[in-house]
């Protein structure tokens, strides 16, 4: 191997070896600085506000439309990712074939917004509380 290359892996290594720092440092130094005593009952209690909690998170539950929703809009959020890549090579591609390409991408992910509108998936149901 050349020197070169023995440097490209060396800056490799390196971006992992920080990324990986990076990623857990947060997570060591919370876990030298946290609390260590948790005998008390008070600090196992969700502290809301400085009010006293009541209920239980799981007495709300979303419907699933909602995770339709969000799942739709990550399917188009990494979509539209693709699209930067695309427009920054526009100028290497032929014409009309580079045209053509990002039109049928794009017509790809019009059909499943028109797909999932059809289903749907963009639809609230309103609930209506009747007050009596």
């Amino acid at each position: 191997m050349t020197e070169t290359a023995l440097l490209d892996y060396m800056y490799i290594f390196l971006f992992l070896v920080v990324g990986f720092i990076g990623g857990f440092a947060p997570f060591i130094i919370n876990w030298f600085i946290r609390p260590k005593r948790t005998h008390l009952n008070k600090s196992l209690n969700t502290y809301e506000c400085g009010m006293d909690i009541y209920g239980k998170a799981w007495d709300y539950r979303y419907g699933v439309s909602y995770y339709l929703y969000a799942l739709i809009f990550l399917a188009f959020d990494v979509d539209i990712l693709y699209l930067f890549p695309v427009a920054a090579a526009f100028d290497k591609v032929s014409g009309i074939r580079g045209i053509v390409e990002f039109f049928i991408f794009l017509g790809i992910l019009i059909l499943a917004i028109v797909y999932a509108w059809a289903k749907g998936v963009f639809t609230w149901e309103r609930k209506i509380k009747v007050r009596r």
